[in-house]
């Protein structure tokens, strides 16, 4: 059989029907080997200018962290081509040994970074986020309908623990169970283990959830498990703010109460974004668990494997094994705690008044101000910060609170004497935006944007807002940025500031 190839035929000696074939034949997978700035600069474009957003600003969201140059080089390897689904050793497409053997590695490496034994914990390490794999947890521990407690969000709980309000279920976890809030103590502003006991009885929940995505202290796992046994309920831990912290030994230890543990890779944990589902396999309650929790993954909610994000939470887990990984977490504790006392000694209020793990949550209405208008704000000067509710907030939506993290700067180096640094630039900001507020001459935050983005006579906002815009942009850009060469990074077209 005749084999087209370049040596064939010459394309000078061909009629032009064959050139054109031959042309398309030699040029059509042309694409495929050129880079990302040729193939699409446009796209190249927003990279570059993300790029150098984070190199020029301060993180400070408290669920977002800075991933290895390691982790993103297998998160972003040749795994993401091949096709998976199913488990090692039962796929349903060939060619997967190395897939296996990488999926099972990154099993054994999550067992070790939580100190685990492999006889009583197994883990899914499939899920494509926390939010998927926390449904995919519920999917496996209860029916439809049946009973759940979780923290409320606005007292610091999640989306996917249940939440929903008057007019609306909000996601899938109230959608498709009932579900009931516990809360804190309004005089200390800890999780009311007394009353989630008193509500339980009530409720009788089929499962009980215990985390956070914004609760600055740690959890009495031993209240939960008792709570939880009296009322013959599940108990699930969702760590995933503080699974770093937990890996680290920093905080207490869920694993000895949970039934199910669940966590995202990329906050504290500092990995690829996706999350990990880890399941009692000495369960009283539920002896097939470890097959519930899998067939729940795949197929219940979820297709394929991401095998290369696998790759990288590997990576990532692996770094949480070392003794520098310790020594990592006691400088984001340190951190928060240096920045949430700076704060207080400027007389702000924060919930609980400090902080036992990476974040403190500043209450901003004692000041009139809305997390709203300091979350743009900050946004304007470099600053990444997140608005979120505050126990007492009427709703949700309408936060009365910032949330602040330390895994991010903390990944970049920062100490507790550079934090300080960090909270004046929030002090000042927050003055900022008082100035702002009243020189909008209304409460609407399109007003607010305007007079800080917009000279007027008479007004000195928008100049303080470039003033300190400059200084924490010379500031972030003293500090190296995991995974990317400082010394080569120019400014990108499509950047605009006043220098």
């Amino acid at each position: 059989m005749f084999r087209f190839t370049s040596r064939s035929v010459s394309l000078r000696t061909t009629t032009p029907i064959l050139r054109r074939i031959m042309t398309s034949a030699l040029d059509f997978n042309k694409p495929l080997y050129a880079p990302l700035a040729e193939i699409d600069p446009e796209v190249q474009n927003i990279i570059d200018k993300e790029t150098w957003r984070q190199f020029s600003g301060l993180e400070l969201i408290a669920s977002e962290n800075l991933t290895s140059r390691a982790t993103m080089e297998a998160n972003g390897s040749i795994l993401t081509n091949k096709y998976s689904e199913g488990l090692p050793g039962a796929r349903y497409y060939g060619g997967n040994e190395w897939v296996d053997e990488l999926e099972v590695l990154c099993r054994k490496r999550a067992l070790e970074a939580f100190h685990l034994d492999p006889s009583k914990w197994g883990v899914n390490v499939q899920p494509y986020s926390g939010s998927t794999a926390n449904f995919a947890a519920l999917t496996a521990l209860i029916q439809p309908q049946d009973r759940l407690m979780g923290l409320g969000l606005p007292d610091g709980g999640h989306l996917t623990h249940g939440y929903y309000t008057a007019k609306k279920k909000m996601t899938a976890s109230s959608i498709y169970f009932q579900s009931f809030p516990y809360g804190l103590d309004p005089s200390t502003q800890l999780i009311d283990y007394k009353g989630l006991a008193n509500q339980a009885k009530i409720f009788k929940p089929r499962l009980i959830i215990c985390g956070a995505s914004a609760y600055p202290r740690d959890w009495d796992y031993a209240a939960l498990r008792a709570v939880a046994d009296e009322n013959d309920a599940f108990l699930m831990a969702d760590i995933a703010h503080t699974s770093g912290l937990v890996a680290a030994g920093e905080l207490a230890d869920p694993f000895g109460y949970c039934d199910v543990v669940t966590t995202t890779t990329h906050k504290t944990l500092r990995g690829p974004r996706a999350g990990l589902i880890f399941f009692r396999k000495d369960s009283a309650k539920a002896k097939d668990l470890e097959k519930r929790v899998n067939d729940a993954v795949f197929p219940a909610c979820q297709g394929g494997p991401h095998n290369n994000t696998i790759a990288g939470i590997a990576t990532a887990l692996l770094q949480a094994t070392q003794p520098t990984w310790k020594a990592y977490v006691k400088q984001v504790i340190a951190n928060a705690r240096t920045l949430g006392e700076e704060l207080v000694a400027r007389g702000y209020k924060l919930q609980t008044n400090g902080t036992d793990n990476h974040l403190v949550l500043w209450d901003l209405r004692p000041l009139g101000l809305t997390g709203s208008k300091l979350e743009k704000l900050c946004d304007f000067v470099g600053i990444t910060i997140n608005k979120n509710a505050v126990s007492g907030d009427a709703s949700a939506q309408v936060p009365g609170g910032i949330r602040l993290g330390t895994s991010a700067l903390t990944s970049r180096d920062l100490r507790e004497s550079d934090i300080k640094l960090v909270a004046e630039f929030l002090h000042r900001a927050v003055q900022i935006a008082l100035v702002l507020q009243k020189e909008a001459g209304s409460k609407l935050l399109k007003d607010f944007v305007r007079v800080a983005t917009t000279p007027e006579e008479g007004k000195v906002g928008h100049q303080q807002v470039k003033d300190l815009g400059k200084e924490v942009r010379a500031f972030a850009r003293k500090w190296p940025l995991p995974g990317v060469d400082i010394s080569t990074l120019t400014r990108p077209a499509g950047i605009h500031e006043d220098e």
